[in-house]
C-alpha cells in the first residue's frame, strides 16, 4: 500500500521526497526546473532519508528515483559553494552518508538501495548510484564525471568505485576527459545493472525492490555487507566470518520460517528476526 507524505511543492531548493510503499521506501529527489540540481536542503533531506530507512524496522529496501526528464544534473553551485568554503558539510554528522564512504562521524547504510536513473546523470548523480546496490537506467541516460572540466576532483566515490566496477583504464578514460557516454556504455562498464525504456524505468526499479523484500531481511544485510566488505578489504577478511554469521543468521525465527515454508511448499513471511 502506497502512503505518499506532503511535501511543500516546487521549493525554491528542492526538496527529497518520500512515499512508503509496502516494504519498500520510494526516495525521489524533487528540483525538476533545476535538472535536480542539489542544494543543501536537498543534501540534508536525502541522508534523513537513507536514516529513515535503515532505522525503521518496517522498511526493507530503498528506492532513490527523480521527478522530472533528469536524475540530476550535480551540485547547484551558487548554493553549495559557500558551504564548501566554510568547510561544512552538506549532510549532518550523524546521519547515514548517502554516499557510502565511510567517512568519520557518519553512519554507513545497511539496507539495500535500487536506483534508477534518467537523462542527464552527471558528476553527483553517478557517484550517488555507485554508492548504491543495484542500478537501472534508462535508454535516455546521459552520464558525465566532468570535475576535471571545472578544475576540481570528484570526492563522492567515483575515484574509487569506477575503478573498482570497471578498471582503472575504463575509469580514467571518463574521470579524465570529462566526456558524455552513454547507458550501454555504462552498461558495458557494470556502473549499471539493467536498461530499459523510459517508460519502464520505475516500473522496474520497484520491481527489483519489492523482489529483495520477500526476502529474509536480516540474511539480506548480512551478504550485502559480506560482498562490501570482500571489495573494500578483500576476500580473505569476508571470508573470516562466514562461520560466526551464518551461525547467528541459523538461528533466526526468519532460518527457520524459511525451512517451515519449503517443506511445507509455501511462501516464506520473514519478520527480520
Amino acid at each position: 500500500m502506497s502512503q505518499p507524505e506532503h511535501h511543500p511543492a516546487n521549493h525554491p531548493d528542492g526538496s527529497i521526497d518520500t512515499t512508503v510503499i509496502g516494504a519498500v521506501l520510494q526516495i525521489a529527489i524533487n528540483r525538476p526546473a533545476k535538472r535536480n540540481g542539489f542544494t543543501p536542503k536537498m543534501f540534508r533531506e536525502l541522508g534523513e532519508a537513507y536514516t529513515r530507512l535503515d532505522d525503521d524496522p518496517a522498511l526493507r529496501v530503498g528506492v532513490l528515483c527523480a521527478k522530472g526528464d533528469h536524475f540530476t544534473a550535480g551540485l547547484d553551485l551558487p548554493t553549495i559553494a559557500p558551504l564548501m568554503q566554510r568547510g561544512e558539510k552538506a549532510v549532518p554528522l550523524g546521519l547515514v552518508d548517502p554516499l557510502n564512504l565511510g567517512m568519520e562521524g557518519y553512519r554507513r547504510r545497511t539496507k539495500p538501495m535500487v536506483v534508477a536513473v534518467q537523462g542527464i546523470t552527471y558528476t553527483l548523480g553517478i557517484e550517488l548510484m555507485l554508492a548504491a546496490d543495484i542500478v537501472i537506467a534508462a535508454s535516455d541516460c546521459r552520464f558525465s564525471q566532468l570535475e576535471v572540466q571545472r578544475g576540481i576532483m570528484a570526492t563522492g566515490g567515483a575515484t574509487l568505485r569506477m575503478a573498482e566496477r570497471a578498471g582503472a583504464g575504463n575509469a580514467l578514460l571518463h574521470l579524465l576527459t570529462a566526456d558524455v557516454f552513454d547507458a550501454e556504455e555504462a552498461l558495458r562498464l557494470n556502473f549499471v545493472q539493467k536498461v530499459v525504456a523510459p517508460k519502464d524505468l520505475l516500473a522496474e526499479a520497484m520491481r527489483i525492490a519489492e523482489l529483495i523484500a520477500q526476502q529474509a531481511p536480516l540474511a539480506v544485510i548480512a551478504t550485502r555487507q559480506n560482498v562490501l566488505k570482500a571489495i573494500e578489504h578483500g576476500p580473505v577478511v569476508a571470508m573470516q566470518e562466514f562461520i560466526a554469521v551464518q551461525q547467528r543468521l541459523s538461528k533466526s525465527k526468519d532460518a527457520a520460517e524459511g525451512v517451515a515454508s519449503f517443506v511445507e511448499r509455501r511462501s516464506a513471511k520473514f519478520v527480520g528476526a
